[in-house]
């Protein structure tokens, strides 16, 4: 993928989403770019960095500005990582490979997700000592569940992550408009497609589109088609997933454990309360459940009730290092960053993706250097000021 000129023009994520958009087909751009239903909670996870405002701290005497945090008892070089996404093979040939050399040249963890195009194998072998996280679905068919689990352990992945709000896909209709059937392309976008010859050769040469790769063990012999993958899991989804699913996983699970998609200061507490290591603020991206709020709306509360008990991460809307900072300064750890790094990976491939770490870590420093911060660290509520406490007239 020729885009290093291109990429030179670039200055924040949302020039790295125009150039997405113009190279992959739109099928797989409103796979990443699209929310559920009306698409409310998407535009909730941007108003929600806009209600806070940044009260800076003048002559603070700064000299060199550390981004560094610790996250699960690991240093990292930068408040943010790669979050897990899906079928990254779409946009670029062997995405998630891209990613995890992304986030091992940077410094940051990289989570893969269960659906993957490549295998939890591959992305071991491209991190090379880096930083592993492996998203897990609870599955209805609980040997193939403790099967990638053991894969994870094999592959020496730090982190297990699992996601709870995916046991029924969200409504996404943009993204349905692009079919007439499951995994059946409309004449129109199959018109569009051919005309990004480019993507086509990267893509989908010489053997077809990307196949999900932690799936191929499970799937029934003459079946291994992404169409077969995406019916396999959504029948295999767990819709009694509960608080016995988290038990079994800590007991079975040595490693450190996420658990991912919750907002109810109920239940990060519960998970707290069952030797969870971290949680992760979410409503997926706006992609799930319409009407939820911003997990940065949830974040205070959260923070409130958990009192220290375990790690608090965050994702959704994050698409500008400030965001981060705020995100920081409201008490999360650490930001798992989704959609931004996949605009690069669309854009770019590997190096679309490295810029879009390099905007948001310089975005970032600036972001602190101006708010008079030399650590992020130190980053705390008393820098932000809510949109809605100012009176006027």
């Amino acid at each position: 993928m020729k885009s290093a000129s291109s990429l030179h023009h670039v200055r924040n994520i949302a020039d790295l989403r125009i150039l997405a958009k113009r190279r992959v087909p739109g099928f797989s751009f409103e796979y990443v770019d699209g929310g559920a239903d009306d698409e409310l909670s998407m535009a909730a996870n941007r108003q929600a960095f806009a209600n806070l405002q940044l009260v800076p701290r003048q002559l603070a005497g700064l000299g060199s500005v550390d981004m560094s945090t610790h996250v699960l008892g690991k240093r990292s070089e930068l408040p943010f990582s790669i979050g897990p996404t899906g079928y990254n093979g779409m946009l670029c040939k062997d995405g998630d490979l891209a990613l995890a050399r992304v986030a091992r040249q940077t410094g940051i963890p990289f989570t893969q997700s269960t659906m993957s195009s490549s295998s939890i194998e591959q992305v071991s072998a491209a991190l090379s000592g880096g930083r592993h996280w492996f998203q897990l679905y609870m599955l209805n068919d609980i040997a193939i569940t403790k099967r990638l689990v053991e894969r994870a352990a094999a592959a020496n992945c730090e982190a297990l992550v699992l996601t709870t709000d995916a046991i029924a896909v969200g409504n996404r209709e943009g993204d349905k408009h692009n079919f007439v059937g499951p995994g059946r392309l409309s004449w129109r976008s199959k018109f569009n497609v051919v005309m990004h010859p480019a993507w086509m050769v990267d893509v989908l040469f010489p053997n077809g589109p990307p196949s999900f790769g932690n799936l191929q063990e499970f799937l029934p012999k003459g079946q291994s088609s992404p169409i077969d993958g995406a019916r396999f899991i959504s029948a295999q989804m767990d819709r009694s997933i509960s608080w016995k699913s988290v038990e079994w996983l800590r007991s079975m699970w040595p490693g450190k454990l996420i658990v991912k998609g919750l907002m109810n200061p109920q239940d990060v507490v519960a998970a707290a309360d069952r030797g969870v290591d971290a949680v992760v603020l979410s409503n997926h991206g706006g992609r799930q459940l319409d009407g939820a709020p911003s997990p940065m709306h949830q974040l205070p509360a959260v923070s409130a009730a958990l009192q220290g008990r375990c790690e608090i991460l965050i994702d959704s809307g994050f698409r500008r290092g400030s965001d981060v900072f705020k995100a920081v300064a409201l008490g999360a750890g650490m930001a798992l960053c989704g959609r931004a790094m996949l605009f690069g990976l669309a854009a770019g491939g590997e190096a679309g993706a490295l810029k879009a770490v390099e905007i948001l870590r310089s975005e970032l420093e600036r972001t602190m250097i101006l708010a008079g911060y030399g650590r992020i660290s130190d980053v705390d509520g008393s820098v932000l000021s809510r949109q809605q406490d100012f009176c006027l007239g």
